[in-house]
């Protein structure tokens, strides 16, 4: 089913109520009605996005505790220079009679936010109003990624994100939210219909590409190793592989890969020996 998230943030205008009393408990002064400008906005959901992964319900019980109070930049450039909103309340939303791209029932968080009303804000409003600004995502962090297929960490297990096995599609599952950075106003969200983004620093992607070595090392000694060992159990052989660091897989892999180049190869069925060479003891009976 095509669920539809493209109109993530919803101009509401004039706060009244409960919200002002929440949006005060923010502001260093009291503010009035008409000097604040709220919208509200689809932050992030669970559905599996375009990089494969997802956050579980959990994780977006844990966003809805930490977002209130964070404030919104441009494009993921963490600078007081870009903040133009705050958020002051959320809420986990789910959508009836809509699933998930693997069959779940759907759910988002939703969040309020506001804005002072200034001459400087004019032109963001006015594009919120016409809908010219409303995709975001968030930046946020997590205690861990497993694997949807079997439940461990995705760097150490021997699944792929976006392959399917048995007719489910792997993705990772963004458990454990610890801390909620910003979210973001942007063009090209990483979520198909909501957006997010888990992290914008470049060590955590430096980190994540580590990983991802890591595993075609040890996805390739498995891989040889079973060529090499014909009688060997596949996943014995990928579980002892996701204990070995580097070192240990290059040097498998060198080993592995002499072995196999030589059962590939294969011996000729006749053989012309050197003039002089004793002949092997399998022929002895014919010998006369």
């Amino acid at each position: 089913m095509e669920i539809s998230k493209d109109a993530v943030v919803k101009a509401i205008g004039r706060p009244e109520g409960e919200d002002m009393v929440l949006i005060n408990a923010l502001a260093r002064r009291e503010l009035q009605s008409e000097e604040v400008y709220t919208f509200a906005v689809r932050l992030c959901d669970n559905d599996i996005d375009r990089d494969f992964e997802r956050f579980d319900d959990g994780a977006l019980d844990a966003l809805a505790e930490l977002f209130p109070g964070v404030s919104g930049v441009f494009d993921h450039q963490w600078s007081a220079r870009g903040q133009t909103a705050r958020i002051y309340r959320t809420e986990v939303v789910t959508d009836p009679g809509v699933v998930t791209a693997d069959g779940r029932p759907y759910k988002f968080l939703k969040g309020w936010a506001y804005m002072m009303r200034t001459a400087e804000n004019a032109d963001l409003i006015a594009e919120i109003d016409g809908g010219i600004k409303r995709e975001v995502s968030v930046g946020c962090a997590v205690e861990s990624v497993l694997c949807s297929i079997c439940g461990e960490p995705l760097e150490d297990c021997p699944h792929e994100k976006g392959q399917e096995y048995d007719g489910q599609l792997c993705c990772g599952v963004l458990t454990g939210a610890t801390d909620a950075y910003e979210w973001s106003f942007v063009a090209v969200p990483a979520q198909r219909k909501a957006g997010v983004i888990k992290s914008a620093r470049r060590l955590e992607d430096e980190a994540r590409l580590g990983r991802k070595y890591l595993k075609s090392l040890r996805r390739e000694t498995a891989r040889l190793a079973g060529i090499a060992e014909p009688g060997a159990d596949r996943t014995l052989l990928e579980r002892v592989c996701a204990k070995l660091d580097e070192e240990e897989l290059l040097g498998l892999i060198k080993l592995y890969r002499g072995r196999t180049d030589r059962l590939l190869t294969g011996r000729p069925q006749l053989s012309y020996g050197e003039e002089g060479q004793e002949p092997e003891m399998a022929d002895g009976a014919y010998l006369i």
